[in-house]
């Protein structure tokens, strides 16, 4: 089992690295890209951005931004790693 985590060094933490995040909405989205920056708020910003639906690449985005109450959790990919 893991400790509570204070989330903004974690994701200061994470600045530069590929990260997978996985959004609360219905439609069961994912994003995985290399995390630019955080704001106060805990917005996030990411660039070469893959979308997936549903577990399946759907497009490749390139920069987006995502407002931190669609986020359901957030976590550092390796670079080998598979979706």
């Amino acid at each position: 089992m893991s400790l509570p985590q204070n989330p903004k060094p974690f994701l200061n933490g994470l600045t530069e690295k590929l990260v997978m995040v996985k959004l609360k909405l219905k439609w069961r989205i994912d994003y995985k890209g290399y995390l630019v920056s955080v704001n106060g708020y805990m917005n996030m910003q990411l660039a070469k951005t893959e979308e997936y639906i549903d577990g399946a690449l759907s497009g490749h985005l390139d920069e987006v931004l995502i407002s931190c109450n669609n986020v359901l959790y957030i976590r550092e990919v390796e670079e080998e790693d598979e979706k």
